[in-house]
């Protein structure tokens, strides 16, 4: 049986083809038109995914979409009603789209699946719908290494519900309760995100980030005033202060007189007080989110826990429920937000709506998230030609042997090879490379590679049997979703002076021998390379420690600020060629750039990405 799932019209479109339940193909329209977190319909997302199973349209036996739209309708109505006439501006901006769109989404998606292969309607396959949260919930269920498991979605919102809980058990996922629109952990932070001047549904990431260069000082006044949070971990917003519901942006007038003045502007320099407020709501986050984990614990005593939906994304908040071992073990979902809710609506149908079994063999089955594309020697080589880019294929041995000198040389890869990750994170099929212990490593690449905020931090990547030897990680991370606290033996001891440092200042300080991924708080964001899911990037990382002694390489995605990762030889040039990148390897391809021909010096390239 051939399920296609899909995701779209809000943000982070995708596309995911289930084969007699198996997870064949994933992808995120993003990657193939280049336009950041693409909500349009994933008409070449599909095509890849099609392409990949080798079936065509007319083979699907069902296309399941991962969203409700007509009860995403009700609460618009119901949410619009219930504040009038204050929402009124806001109402007659969502109107248009909806009469003429979403509210006949069915039509909207039959007529773009015609398109695709010039098919008439009555040889398309059926059309079903999965609720919002249950796509999150399937999404993580389901391809866990779990029989058993309690499962946590929390987000924005979906159709009504921003938090909600489950029970896994063998092919069947039970609702337990929710947590309904407008009190919302998911818009909470993204409202602080607004406030401290970055986009939001793209930047939550960098308050997270910016977290540990400020003071939690704020924490009272969010619990005072902002946040309502019970002993459970359930919680309400005081709406007096937030303007999503009905308005335009974030956060009101009140909102910013409670904080002392406007939003930062974005793209204007970080404030000691934004830094202060990232880590006010990020406590305050963690704090929402292990109090749920405990009462879902208290509640169904089993011993595992899945988490999805944006909140997920939160890997601080992951390691900390990790940590407090509130649960054996927890695993969560590498495409966490509504991209994964294509994979998940297509596991909806396969397990819920058909009932069909399931078997756990005690690993998870979205084989590393390398779902998407990828390009053999033929593929790659005509790409190069097309270039007139200069290289030489090299053996493997050879070719790891060769990047182990140049990370040593603190020279920059980027490494494109095998498929292309599912979900925002790198993982070694389309990333960029740098040597952890250089302590420069961390501001070439934010401002010469990515051209990126400085306070940025970078994830290591270690070989998965040797992590504990440079984490205090007790399991894998094979998806960079778990901080975890740098292994001790490798810190350094701050002086008083440096213990006084305020802010970006903190950044000027080396934490530990691999500097470039220790962050200012002595954390990481680790992720385990293993040999069965990547085995050449295993391989590299093994060249590496032959070569110095180090087996954790920095790995950051490969694209600059603004653009989704690369997909094709041709992104991976592009991006490699406007950058400071040193050295480029397309599967056994060794490009230098002194080797390159010179291109004409444009730096307008830099506006085709709207900044994130």
């Amino acid at each position: 049986m051939n399920i296609l799932g899909i995701s779209c019209f809000y943000h982070d479109a995708a596309a995911c083809l289930l084969i007699d339940g198996k997870i064949v193909a994933a992808a995120q329209e993003e990657r193939f038109t280049r336009k950041k977190h693409d909500a349009g319909f994933p008409l070449q997302a599909i095509r890849y995914c099609l392409q990949e199973g080798g079936v065509n349209l007319t083979q699907i036996d069902e296309v399941v979409f991962y969203d409700k739209p007509l009860i995403k309708f009700e609460r618009l109505l119901s949410t619009y009603l219930k504040y009038a006439p204050k929402g009124i501006r806001s109402f007659l901006a969502a109107m248009p789209v909806w009469l003429k769109e979403k509210l006949f989404l069915k039509r909207l998606i039959r007529n773009e699946l015609c398109s695709l292969e010039n098919l008439k309607k009555e040889q398309l396959p059926p059309l079903l719908f999965a609720q919002h949260h249950q796509s999150h919930a399937a999404s993580a269920f389901y391809p866990s290494p779990f029989s058993e498991a309690a499962v946590l979605c929390l987000d924005g919102v979906g159709e009504w519900a921003t938090t909600s809980a489950w029970l896994g058990q063998g092919h069947e996922l039970k609702p337990l309760w929710e947590i309904d629109f407008p009190h919302s952990l998911g818009l909470l932070y993204s409202a602080f995100t607004y406030y401290t001047g970055f986009k939001v549904n793209s930047g939550e990431y960098k308050v997270m980030g910016l977290a540990p260069y400020g003071e939690p000082k704020y924490v009272d006044l969010i619990y005072e005033n902002l946040l309502d949070l019970k002993e459970d971990g359930t919680f309400q917003l005081n709406m007096d202060y937030f303007n999503f519901a009905t308005g335009l942006t974030m956060t009101n007038t009140k909102f910013h007189k409670l904080l002392g003045g406007p939003p930062r502007p974005r793209e204007t320099p970080v404030r000691q007080k934004d830094m202060d407020l990232a880590a006010s709501i990020q406590v305050v986050t963690e704090e929402v989110v292990l109090r749920l984990a405990k009462t879902l614990k208290r509640e169904l005593n089993v011993d595992y826990l899945c988490l999805a939906g944006g909140v997920a994304l939160n890997c601080v908040a992951n390691g900390k429920i990790l940590r407090e071992k509130i649960f054996k073990d927890i695993w969560i979902q590498p495409a966490a937000g509504d991209a994964g809710g294509a994979l998940g609506a297509a596991l909806t149908a396969w397990y819920h709506f058909h009932g069909n079994e399931r078997s756990v063999n005690g690993a998870d089955t979205m084989s590393g998230s390398y779902l998407g594309p990828r390009y053999d020697t033929k593929n790659i080589q005509k790409s190069l030609n097309e270039l007139k880019a200069v290289g030489q294929e090299l053996h493997d041995k050879d070719l790891y042997d060769r990047l182990a000198v140049l990370l040593e040389e603190g020279k920059v890869v980027g490494w494109f090879q095998g498929r292309m990750e599912f979900g925002p994170r790198a993982l070694g099929g389309r990333s960029i490379l740098g040597d952890p212990r250089n302590r420069a490593m961390q501001t070439t690449m934010n401002l010469k590679i990515k051209y990126r905020e400085s306070f940025r931090p970078f994830a290591p990547a270690v070989r998965a049997e040797r992590v504990q030897d440079y984490f205090d990680l007790d399991g894998i991370s094979p998806y960079m979703l778990l901080v975890a606290p740098v292994n001790s033996k490798l810190c350094y001891e701050m002086n008083e002076g440096q213990k006084n440092l305020f802010g970006i200042e903190k950044l000027k300080v080396a934490r530990s021998s691999l500097p470039a991924i220790t962050h200012v708080d002595y954390s990481a964001r680790v992720q385990t390379v293993h040999q069965k899911t990547n085995p050449r990037f295993y391989d590299l990382l093994s060249a590496f420690e032959e070569r110095t002694g180090c087996p954790v390489l920095v790995n950051t995605s490969f694209n600059v600020r603004g653009e989704p990762i690369v997909c094709t030889p041709e992104d991976a040039y592009r991006c490699f060629m406007r950058t400071e990148m040193d050295a480029l390897v397309l599967e056994n391809h060794l490009l230098l750039k002194d080797d390159q021909p010179e291109l004409p010096r444009d730096e307008s390239w830099q506006q085709e990405f709207e900044l994130d």
